[in-house]
């Protein structure tokens, strides 16, 4: 809808940990966000996959969505995904950010049940009635979730369902769902490595997690993109993809982790159970990525 255009560079914001990794670090999280301001960031993804949302407490949740509220400020888009196994917990959430600032929510769908589409029509009409700010679909391989086409033109038709966040590779069904859309969604490209391949296909802009270690890549891929240099743009997408390809060696979000740590940023462990990386693999990852051309 036109009136709700979620656009630009946005990173998928890491939730920095305590060494409990169960409770959020409120001063590296402010740190964090003002860095990714300074940067350009046009916006945050906050408690999403990246940001380890699905496995935080609901005291860890509300506390991320306060303090990043508060460190974002009204200058740029806030996004949080609210999704939880406990469906109720979902529904406090969305009502929970949207009353202390968001400026929209995002869920992935229902997961690990087997639904079927109307299960996840209703699941979602459900989400989007707590609220009346936006609510992002997020389509994500992980969830192991398939929404066609048809299932999402039904999902849109639900007022506030503005936009997806699409993380997955199928840009012939995304182009063939906005030429579908008649201009009632806008989608933001998730797959990092295909920032440039999901602008090509209508995407508003993108969502990723190793944005928040080169974010100004992504930012010089979309604004070459939006001047009509493909080239250059192209170069600038292979030189992302470059230090992708080395961080996907390892676990993305505690290498992630790892690399924002040697940037100055205490960002904490990734929560259990992911990789615990001792000192010595945190070396062989920041060794790595020097070796890959990556300045610190």
């Amino acid at each position: 809808m036109s009136d709700n255009i979620i656009k630009g560079i946005m990173p998928a914001l890491v939730t920095p940990l305590n060494n409990d990794r169960t409770t959020i670090n409120v001063s590296a999280l402010r740190k964090l966000i003002s860095f990714h301001k300074s940067q350009g960031a046009d916006g945050f993804y906050v408690a999403g996959a990246t940001g380890e949302g699905l496995v935080l407490s609901m005291d860890a949740k509300k506390k991320l969505i306060e303090e990043s509220v508060s460190a974002i400020g009204a200058d740029k888009l806030k996004i949080f995904h609210i999704a939880d196994m406990n469906f109720e917990n979902t529904k406090i959430l969305a009502k929970y950010a949207q009353d202390a600032g968001a400026d929209a929510i995002s869920a992935i769908p229902p997961i690990y049940f087997g639904y079927d589409a109307d299960d996840i029509y209703n699941y979602y009409k459900e989400i989007a009635a707590q609220v009346k700010i936006p609510l992002m679909l997020y389509y994500t391989p992980s969830a192991n979730t398939t929404i066609d086409t048809s299932l999402f033109l039904r999902l849109v038709e639900i007022d506030n369902i503005t936009s997806i966040k699409w993380t997955v590779k199928d840009y012939y069904k995304l182009i063939e769902l906005l030429s579908q859309a008649n201009g009632r969604l806008n989608i933001i490209n998730g797959p990092d490595e295909m920032l440039l391949c999901g602008l090509s296909a209508g995407c508003a802009g993108g969502i990723g997690t190793t944005y928040n270690v080169m974010l100004p890549l992504y930012k010089k891929i979309y604004e070459l993109y939006n001047k009509g240099d493909m080239k250059s743009a192209l170069e600038v997408q292979k030189e992302a993809d470059k230090f992708i390809s080395v961080m996907l060696r390892y676990s993305l979000i505690p290498a992630v982790k790892a690399i924002l740590e040697e940037m100055g940023f205490d960002v904490g462990p990734a929560s259990a159970p992911m990789k615990l990386y001792g000192a010595e693999e945190k070396k062989q990852i920041i060794s790595a990525m020097k070796n890959a051309g990556f300045e610190f």
